[in-house]
């Protein structure tokens, strides 16, 4: 008893020195441009802020327009932050701005510690102990993530566990639709994909659609479903240790105008321009040809998406995703929290002017900038047909498009021992910090604390 209360109070003694070192450190951070330079510190900071707006501004310019004006904004962009790096650097302030940068890290860093030990725990999915697969089957593409497949010998170990694989041919398209549908009607008793993550949809359509596990192999270019499920993707030849030695996460899947998808559905910017067959051989020309028009809406469908009670207007993009993004922690961008939520996450833009756009960038509640959870979304448009990205591919689909979720309709059959996904940082919260700092004894936390472990064979759950 005497060693866990001493345990629990040096846990509790670092929480709050945590706390009062992050309030020190933001105070300084705010503190040393003024002490030390003075109002002209002051002015020089302001002057910063304002430059970080012009080289949004410039940006958006860069995007909107095209020939020498395109070229002039993309040197004010690039020009904005020098020049705002030399004055600091004429009034020696360039030193009291990188050690102001590095205390606000510094706080950061020991709040979000801090906040992180008082007890509120990550949501855990849960894990179900299933039996290996007596005939799983799995479709690789063998173009995939730089011919991954070839490289981790996926074909080979997967037919040493007693997987049939068939690898698509780059000479013919087939339909792994079909090809899944198959494998069930020949006894096929778990449906697996070593590929991009559109293949991975369509054949999870297939294994929820008849209630088969699913097995995601991490051979493609991204990855990003396999990255929230907690698989290695550094490793694919790991992923497949789920054949043997596996257990099955429940999980949702999303569908827009009956297809599946189990990332993300863009309409509008992203839709259009990944429609040209250019896109896969040159995104960024592609892109940059085609934006100044989308952007400003000479071209391009004029959408409307319905959610949650809420309607968005000529946005010039729309993400629908398979559950929501994180948005408050940066090291996570691009990161679900969980897949199995039971909602779809909804991210829409619309930026008509450069002051806008650097709005956007500065202001995490900026106007232009919906955000939004719901179990359905709508999404009309100005003509019969929408372009759209689903999971990076392109579709065509007929106006209006439903996109709803399918709440834990995918047994995802993952190896027992993997990576696992990083726990989400809590957002800071410096009243509750405050509290914490002043503080004393047990009472500074409200709970266990909670740990993080990066070693291979612990899974953190979302």
């Amino acid at each position: 008893m005497g060693v866990e209360w001493y345990a629990g109070e040096r846990a509790h003694r670092k929480q709050r020195w945590s706390a009062r070192a992050s309030l020190a450190a933001v105070t300084l951070a705010v503190l040393l441009p003024l002490l030390y330079g003075g109002l002209g510190g002051v002015l020089l900071l302001l002057t910063g802020a304002a430059g970080l707006a012009v080289t949004v501004a410039g940006l958006w310019w860069t995007l909107t327009r095209r020939g020498a004006p395109r070229a002039a904004a993309a040197l004010l962009a690039v020009t904005a932050p020098l020049a705002v790096i030399a004055m600091f650097d004429a009034a020696n302030l360039l030193w009291v701005v990188l050690l102001s940068l590095t205390l606000w890290v510094l706080a950061v860093w020991s709040g979000r510690y801090a906040l992180r030990s008082t007890g509120l725990r990550p949501v855990r999915v849960k894990e179900h102990r299933t039996p290996p697969p007596l005939r799983p089957f799995l479709v690789m593409n063998p173009r995939s993530g730089g011919a991954k497949v070839e490289r981790f010998g996926l074909r080979e170990k997967a037919e040493r566990l007693g997987a049939r694989v068939v690898l698509l041919d780059a000479d013919e398209r087939r339909d792994v639709t079909q090809l899944a549908r198959e494998a069930v009607a020949d006894g096929a008793d778990l449906l697996g994909v070593a590929g991009g993550d559109g293949t991975q949809a369509l054949v999870a359509a297939v294994a929820a659609e008849h209630g088969l596990p699913f097995l995601v192999v991490s051979a493609g270019t991204r990855n990003h479903f396999a990255m929230d499920l907690g698989l290695d993707r550094e490793d694919p030849a790991a992923c497949l240790d789920a054949l043997t030695d596996g257990v099955e996460l429940h999980v949702d899947l999303g569908f827009a105008g009956g297809h599946p998808f189990v990332n993300n559905v863009s309409f509008g910017v992203y839709g259009t321009v990944v429609q040209d067959p250019a896109y896969r051989d040159d995104k960024v020309g592609t892109a940059l040809g085609l934006l100044p028009e989308l952007l400003t809406g000479q071209s391009g469908p004029r959408l409307t998406a319905r959610a949650a009670g809420r309607t968005l207007t000529d946005p010039q993009a729309v993400l629908v995703s398979n559950n929501p993004y994180r948005r408050d922690d940066p090291a996570g961008l691009g990161r679900r929290e969980r897949l199995d939520s039971g909602v779809l996450g909804v991210l829409g833009i619309r930026v008509d002017n450069a002051a806008e756009a650097a709005g956007l960038l500065l202001d995490p509640e900026a106007s232009g900038l919906t955000v939004l959870t719901a179990h359905e979304v709508v999404v009309e448009a100005d003509r019969p047909a929408i372009d759209v990205g689903i999971d990076g591919e392109a579709f065509v689909l007929p106006a209006p498009v439903h996109c709803r979720i399918a709440p834990r309709a995918l047994r995802v059959r993952v190896p027992r021992l993997r990576p696992g996904v990083p726990q989400a940082q809590p957002p800071l919260d410096w009243r509750r910090l405050r509290k914490l700092a002043a503080a004393v004894g047990r009472t500074a936390v409200t709970g266990h604390a909670v740990g993080g472990s990066g070693r291979r064979g612990w899974t953190p759950h979302r």
